[in-house]
């Protein structure tokens, strides 16, 4: 892999310059432009931010959306499109945690090491550019599910917010996918990741309302992180409760990050120092 857009860094002045806030942010910026330079480049990666999401949640508001509806009293769309939206964001840390096993294998990260460039920046531009990826898939999510028929009665304010929202839990779990590729030895244990947010999804209240659930399961399907991010978005477009959802999805989110940070840098660390 070319590192073209890596090596068009500025000469440092000193050595010091490299632990600077300021080497930092423009380290960062650099190596974020590196990667979404790259997924533009690869349509399967496009494909699969974008049209993947939104063929899915077309698909899911044809056949659930009426049942959904009479259900409910609501457009299926409130529930829906905010699932689709975590969907993207857990599924795509998936191709990201691969793309640091390729990176790490083929010695890009120890190339990136020996560069006058910030240590964390190369940490942190892989989450600011997971960022980018998730909020351009909610954008199209957003686009879809207004065509469809959504509308955010809570005003703009609450609209932007909305966009947002999927990052919380989104950057949470592609910290634990990226740690567990920069400890893996197989691609396969990476993937199993995605099993993960293939069970939260058919258990969340995005996909059928809680009530539709057998009633000794409706308390994991309540409490669990992708339902709490549904209804944040769902109470910021519709109406309903948003800080109590909004407080169990920052806990997961925390416990995450806690549990990951130090094991993903101590492992980044180690990556990007092999021979």
């Amino acid at each position: 892999m070319e590192l073209d857009s890596v090596t068009t860094l500025p000469a440092r002045g000193d050595d010091t310059a490299e632990t600077s806030l300021r080497s930092l942010v423009r380290d960062t910026a650099t190596l974020t432009a590196r990667l979404l330079r790259r997924w533009t480049r690869d349509p399967a990666t496009t494909a699969e931010t974008v049209l993947v999401p939104v063929a899915f949640l077309v698909t899911l508001n044809i056949v659930l959306g009426d049942g959904i509806q009479r259900f409910s009293g609501h457009s299926a769309l409130y529930g829906s499109v905010p699932l689709v939206a975590m969907v993207a964001a857990t599924q795509g840390s998936t191709v990201g945690g691969l793309g640091i096993m390729r990176e790490r294998d083929d010695g890009l990260l120890a190339r990136l090491w020996v560069l006058p460039i910030h240590r964390a920046a190369g940490f942190i531009s892989r989450f600011a550019a997971e960022a980018a990826r998730i909020v351009l898939a909610t954008l199209a999510l957003m686009i879809t599910g207004l065509i469809l028929g959504m509308r955010f009665h809570e005003g703009v304010l609450a609209a932007i917010c909305w966009l947002f929202v999927p990052c919380i839990f989104g950057l949470a779990f592609f910290m634990m996918v990226a740690t567990v590729a920069l400890y893996s030895a197989k691609a396969i244990v990476v993937e199993a990741t995605a099993l993960i947010s293939g069970l939260f999804m058919f258990f969340s209240t995005g996909f059928v309302p809680l009530d539709a659930y057998p009633e000794w399961i409706q308390p994991a399907v309540q409490h669990q992180p992708l339902s709490y991010t549904i209804d944040v978005m769902r109470g910021l477009s519709l109406g309903g409760p948003v800080l109590t959802p909004l407080t169990g999805l920052l806990i997961w989110s925390g416990a995450i990050i806690a549990v990951c940070l130090i094991p993903a840098a101590i492992g980044y660390r180690k990556a990007s120092m092999r021979d």
